[in-house]
């Protein structure tokens, strides 16, 4: 299925200029041309050229869709002769843009090491790179493992310097750039939190107390709705000229897509295609990661009986996911994020948007509950 998250929208025409299909180009180049400048120039050694130049293959192939949502609120909120006429302002958003896929990209590299994911987009992930290339010269496996992590979580650090340092060009002096600036470092910071609070949930998937679905939400909401969705439009909003009020209804908007999104997104972690999504449909289960699926299921018998019995060795976690699938955990899910998806579509009907892009807003809540990838 092909989702408009990864192609251009098919829907009221727009001015060449304000259409993805011409801001999409627009941001890879502006990608590109961060990474053809290394930041430490001649001091830079070998090592470190090396991970800049791994980084950008990291950052190449993604959907691009915080910049696409930075982009879309930037165009709903900026007076038409700026989005036409006043090119440093069109750069500014279209930095703006590259600088949340950096900062994506960052987070992803991060989260790789807390999950020990050694495949990202069908690729191996910083860290797993990393590691084949140490047992290469005949270090030991652990030894390999624990410095491969650790070349990561500065690579991670590095996109993320990268990406505020992208930020900061983006209508510098102003108290719009200063705005902008103020949301990112806090997505960055609420992302944490949440990353945070995966972990320490994690800790309870066997023992009371159980993780309830709320913490779950909550979770869900910090660690990736508040970057990939809240962030990006408020601070697009922003940039325009939007006055706090108005960004901040239209951040709420992209909260309640944001968790939607990533309930999707478990759901189809433990029950999707791996052909489509790129994942195995037990990762989630064995790294011990609460999701709302988990929060549903350890209330029935059998699925606490299967986690445990996979705990102490006698169980698979296949069956711990046979069970999930029998509890009626992945029907509640649906649920939840068709729910969140309706508070969404609430919240745009309080906005008075271009209809333009209040039909592409309208298409991403449709392809968030129906996305298969």
């Amino acid at each position: 299925m092909t989702s408009s998250l990864d192609a251009p929208p098919s829907t009221a025409p727009q001015h060449p200029s304000d259409d993805w299909d011409a801001q999409r180009p627009a941001v890879a180049a502006a990608l590109q041309d961060v990474f053809a400048h290394q930041p430490l120039g001649e001091r830079a050694t070998a090592g470190f050229r090396e991970l800049w130049t791994r980084l950008q293959a990291q950052v190449e192939g993604g959907k691009l869709i915080r910049p696409r949502l930075t982009l879309l609120a930037w165009t709903a909120f900026a007076p038409a002769d700026r989005r036409t006429t006043a090119q440093a302002d069109r750069q500014d958003a279209i930095r703006l843009a590259a600088a949340f896929e950096l900062l994506h990209a960052a987070l992803l590299v991060h989260d790789d090491v807390v999950d020990r994911d050694r495949i990202r987009r069908g690729r191996p992930t910083v860290a797993e790179r990393y590691r084949q290339d140490i047992e290469a010269v005949g270090a030991p496996e652990e030894e390999a493992l624990h410095l491969g992590r650790s070349a990561a979580i500065i690579a991670g650090d590095v996109l993320l310097t990268t990406a505020y340092r992208l930020v900061s060009t983006c209508a510098p002096g102003t108290e719009r750039g200063q705005s902008v600036a103020a949301v990112v470092f806090d997505a960055a910071t609420q992302a944490a939190a949440g990353e945070l609070e995966d972990v320490l949930l994690s800790l309870h998937r066997f023992t009371p107390p159980h993780p309830d679905v709320e913490q779950i939400l909550t979770m869900e909401r910090l660690k990736t709705a508040s970057y990939s969705f809240e962030a990006p439009l408020r601070a697009g909003a922003l940039l325009a000229g939007a006055d706090e009020q108005t960004a901040e209804q239209l951040a709420q908007v992209g909260s309640h897509l944001g968790v939607a999104y990533q309930v999707i997104d478990d759901l189809l972690g433990t029950f999707g295609d791996p052909s489509l999504t790129g994942k195995s449909t037990t990762a989630d289960l064995r790294e011990g990661k609460a999701t709302v699926l988990t929060a549903h299921g350890v209330g029935q018998p059998e699925v606490q009986r299967q986690m445990l019995a996979w705990a102490d060795g006698t169980g698979t976690v296949e069956q711990v996911r046979t069970a999930l699938e029998h509890s009626g955990a992945p029907e509640q899910a649906t649920r939840i994020a068709t729910e969140l998806v309706e508070q969404a579509r609430a919240g745009l009907d309080r906005l008075q948007l271009p209809a333009d892009i209040r039909a592409e807003l309208d298409s991403l809540c449709h392809d968030v509950l129906h996305r298969s990838a």
